[in-house]
C-alpha cells in the first residue's frame, strides 16, 4: 500500500497541468499512465484570444453550455496559455509573431498551433518538467461506502481515499488525500474514432461505479473528417485544414455543404450525402494549397497521407466522419469537483458544461489546461482544512484463471459495431432500444467474466467500455429531443 497527497489517473494536458501546479507547492503527487493520451494526438490547436470567444461557444454549443464555465475559460484560458504553455514552440509568421489559424465555427483567426502537432508540443513541454509517471493501469476508485472495513463509514458523506490498481499481475492500493481523474475520453467505444485505443471512458466508469454524478453522455461529437482506409484504424484530417481552405466534396466531386459550419452540422451533412449516394466515402480537396505550404503547415498530415499513397496538393483524398469528442462525463464545478468529496475531475473525463451540446473547435486543450489548473490551485488553498481520514481497506482478492482474449476480441466488436450502427450519428426510438438492451445483457456478461478471472489491461477496459456504452446509450434514449450532436429523428 502506498500513500501520497495527490493521485493523479491520467497523464494528458489536464493531469499533467494539474501535478505540475501541485508539484510546485511541495505536494507529494502520484500520476499514473495507461498508455497514450488524446492530448498527443490533437492536431489543430488551442484558443488563445478571448475576443468574441464567449459568443461563438455559445453558438456551438446549442443553448446547453453553462455560462460560468464559458466565463471562466474565456476570463482565464488565453491568459494560462501564454503563461503556462510560454516555451511551446507554436507558430510564427514572418515578423516572428504568432501565427493564427480559423477553425470551423470561430468568428476570428484565435488558434494556436504548432504544425498540426499541437498536442504532442504542449505534451512534450509539460512531460519534460515531471517526474515518477507510473505506467500503471487503475481499477477501481476506493471509496469509504464501497471499501471501507468499518462498516459505520457508510453513514459518512461519500468520499474517495485513492484507488486499485494494476501493477504487473499484482493490484496494489494508492491511498490520497485527494484523488483527481484526468482520464480523458471515451472513442474506442465506437467502430471508427480519431481517438487512441486507451480511450475507452475509463475514469467516466470508475466514478459511476463510486456513485458521481455522470451526465451529458449523450452529446459525442463526430469528426467530419477522418482519411478512409478500409480496414486501418481512422486517421484525423485536421479541422485546420477546412479552416484554411479546404473544400469537401461529394462523391460527383462537386460541393455540397460549409465547410465552416459548427462540426455536428458538417459530420450530419457527410453522413446524409453518403447514405443518398450509396457511398463509403466522400473527399476533402486541398488542390487549391501548393504543395509547399501543406508541407510546411501540416507536415504530420502530408506525411502520413504521402505513406498512404495519397498528395493531398494533386487530388482530393478520401474522408469519412469518425466518433472524437464527449461533451459530457464526470459533472465538476468550476475547480473540478465532482459529486463525491476528495474526488476531482479534469480534461475529457468530467463535465463542466462549457461545451454544452456540441463543443467549439479548438476549445478541449484550452479546457484541460485551465480545470487542470483550477483544480490544482483549488486543492491548495484549501489544504489545511482537508479531511485527511483514511480508513482500513479491504484488501483485493483476485482469481488465477487466465483471460480468454478471444472473448474480450468479440465483445469489443459488438459494443463498437452497435455503438457505431444504433448510437452513431443519427439516432431513432428503435435503434436505442435495441441498442440499450443488447449492451445491457452484454454487460451482465462482462461482468460475471470479468469476477471470475485473473485481471489484465486488456480487461479492465473491456469492463470500462461496455458500461461507458451504456451510458451513453441509455442518456440518448431518454433524451427524446435533438440538440447539438445529439441528433434525433424519432
Amino acid at each position: 500500500m502506498k500513500k501520497c497527497d495527490v493521485l493523479i489517473i491520467g497523464c494528458g494536458i489536464a493531469g499533467a497541468t494539474a501535478a505540475l501546479e501541485l508539484t510546485k507547492k511541495g505536494l507529494d503527487v502520484v500520476v499514473l499512465s495507461s498508455g497514450q493520451s488524446n492530448s498527443e494526438v490533437a492536431q489543430g490547436g488551442v484558443v488563445a484570444n478571448s475576443e468574441l470567444l464567449a459568443k461563438d461557444i455559445l453558438a456551438a454549443g446549442a443553448g446547453l453550455c453553462n455560462e460560468r464555465a464559458v466565463n471562466q475559460v474565456v476570463d482565464l484560458g488565453p491568459r494560462l496559455i501564454y503563461d503556462l504553455l510560454s516555451t511551446v514552440p507554436f507558430d510564427r509568421n514572418e515578423n516572428g509573431e504568432y501565427s493564427f489559424t480559423n477553425e470551423a465555427a470561430h468568428t476570428i483567426p484565435r488558434i494556436l498551433h504548432s504544425k498540426d502537432q499541437t498536442g504532442k508540443a504542449i505534451m512534450q513541454t509539460l512531460c519534460s518538467q515531471l517526474q515518477n509517471i507510473e505506467h500503471k493501469t487503475a481499477i477501481d476508485l476506493i471509496t469509504l461506502s464501497h471499501h471501507s472495513k468499518k462498516i459505520t463509514d457508510i453513514y459518512l458523506p461519500s468520499t474517495c481515499v485513492g484507488a486499485y490498481v494494476l501493477n504487473g499481475q499484482n493490484v496494489e492500493m494508492i491511498l490520497a488525500r485527494e484523488t483527481i481523474l484526468a482520464t480523458g475520453g471515451l472513442g474506442e467505444v465506437f467502430l471508427h474514432t480519431t481517438n487512441p485505443q486507451q480511450a475507452r471512458g475509463d475514469g467516466i466508469a470508475m466514478a459511476y461505479r463510486a456513485g458521481a454524478r455522470i451526465m451529458n453522455m449523450e452529446y459525442v461529437q463526430f469528426h467530419p473528417t477522418t482519411l478512409y482506409l478500409p480496414g486501418e484504424r481512422r486517421f484525423l484530417l485536421s479541422e485546420a485544414l477546412r479552416g484554411e481552405g479546404g473544400r469537401l466534396l461529394n462523391s460527383n466531386l462537386a460541393p455540397f455543404v460549409d465547410e465552416l459550419a459548427p462540426r455536428d452540422v458538417v459530420s450530419r451533412a457527410l453522413f446524409n450525402e453518403m447514405v443518398r449516394s450509396s457511398s463509403d466515402h466522400l473527399w476533402l480537396d486541398m488542390t487549391m494549397k501548393s504543395k509547399s505550404h501543406l508541407e510546411e503547415r501540416f507536415p504530420f498530415i502530408t506525411a502520413f497521407c504521402k505513406e498512404k499513397g495519397f498528395d493531398l496538393s494533386r487530388e482530393p483524398v478520401p474522408v469519412v466522419p469518425a466518433a472524437h469528442y464527449s461533451c459530457g462525463g464526470v459533472a465538476v464545478d468550476l475547480c473540478g469537483r465532482t459529486t463525491i468529496e476528495r474526488l476531482r475531475a479534469v480534461g475529457e473525463v468530467s463535465c463542466t458544461g462549457l461545451h454544452g451540446a456540441n463543443r467549439l473547435a479548438s476549445t478541449s486543450l484550452l479546457e484541460a489546461i485551465v480545470w487542470g489548473y483550477r483544480a490544482a490551485q483549488d486543492v491548495v488553498e484549501n489544504w489545511s482544512n482537508q479531511n485527511n481520514y483514511f480508513p482500513p481497506v479491504a484488501e483485493w482478492h483476485m482469481s488465477h484463471e487466465k483471460v480468454d482474449q478471444a472473448l474480450i476480441r468479440q465483445d469489443w466488436s459488438v459494443i463498437k459495431q452497435t455503438m457505431w450502427n444504433y448510437v452513431g450519428l443519427v439516432r431513432d426510438k428503435d435503434r436505442l432500444r435495441r441498442a440499450v438492451k443488447m449492451l445491457g445483457q452484454l454487460q451482465g456478461e462482462i461482468e460475471s467474466f470479468y469476477e471470475t478471472v485473473e485481471l489484465n489491461p486488456e480487461l479492465i477496459g473491456l469492463r470500462n467500455g461496455i458500461l461507458t456504452a451504456q451510458l451513453i446509450s441509455q442518456g440518448a434514449w431518454r433524451n427524446k429531443e435533438s440538440l447539438g450532436c445529439h441528433y434525433r429523428i424519432s
